[in-house]
């Protein structure tokens, strides 16, 4: 494992780590509101790292990495591209495969909306979303979320703990060991209220960079996840081009980790033609 500070959009750093063959092409990993780059140790720990260079990122005010707690640096979409774009150029990572978790599905929209997809493999959207604000609210963007997401902005930690508890339970719906599900509770305590709160104040429909993707896109989602709606990944699929769906019965907000054995085997499919 290498670590790296990346200078990311605005000069806030960046906190990256690297497993892998090093020379190898590179899946770079996006985690969601509230998470951290650890939520991917099944990917980390998987036979994807005897063939890939694996790259996952804190994002901004997340982990390891600066979080600063003024609005702007969270609600600027320029802000999040050049996160993306600063860490493929420093870690020499053109031709990866973005792998984005729930809001990561954001954060590769404003990556596409600002540079396109010419430094890119191909896209994998885990239980992801490209659509944010009320108009989406119910049909896309579920209950999970809406009923505990205002108590994880809560300046009270009790209401908080509580909010991320409920949340943690209506993401994952099959068995994961408790000491994953442990970590994830400690993860999502280290972000900031104030920064889940900024994250999610944000109206965006990235549907137009969709249409107009040339690379190809693997959506993998969960058939129960009541958090990003499975008509999420329905409205990816049609609207990005060269698409492949991936439905996962059985499982919550978090195939990666619920499901690992097929994520790992489907991304490293993918990543097989993709990058060939």
């Amino acid at each position: 494992m290498q670590t790296h500070t990346v200078q990311g959009g605005g000069g806030l750093k960046l906190h990256v780590r690297e497993w892998g063959k090093p020379d190898a092409p590179a899946l770079f990993f996006i985690h969601g509101w509230s998470q951290h780059h650890l939520c991917w140790q099944a990917q980390i720990e998987s036979s994807l790292a005897e063939t890939y260079r694996l790259v996952a990122m804190d994002l901004r005010g997340h982990g390891q990495s600066e979080a600063p707690l003024e609005a702007e640096h969270y609600t600027r979409g320029e802000l999040w591209a050049d996160d993306v774009r600063n860490v493929l150029t420093a870690l020499d990572l053109r031709g990866a495969i973005l792998v984005g978790w729930s809001y990561g599905g954001f954060i590769i929209g404003d990556y596409l909306r600002r540079y396109g997809d010419g430094d890119i493999a191909g896209i994998n959207f885990a239980g992801a979303a490209v659509v944010i604000g009320q108009r989406w609210f119910g049909e896309y963007i579920g209950p999970g979320f809406l009923e505990n997401a205002p108590g994880a902005c809560a300046e009270d930690q009790a209401v908080a703990l509580q909010a991320i508890r409920n949340f943690l339970h209506v993401a994952i719906k099959k068995s994961v060991p408790p000491e994953a599900f442990e970590l994830a509770m400690g993860w999502n305590m280290l972000v900031d209220h104030r920064v889940r709160a900024h994250l999610i104040t944000r109206e965006e429909d990235f549907t137009p960079e969709l249409k107009t993707l040339r690379k190809p896109v693997l959506v993998s989602y969960g058939a129960d996840d009541s958090i990003i709606m499975p008509a999420m990944a329905e409205l990816i699929g049609a609207n990005a081009p060269n698409c492949q769906m991936s439905e996962y019965a059985g499982v919550a907000h978090a195939p990666f980790l619920e499901d690992a054995g097929r994520f790992n085997t489907e991304l490293g499919a993918f990543a097989g033609r993709v990058l060939r």
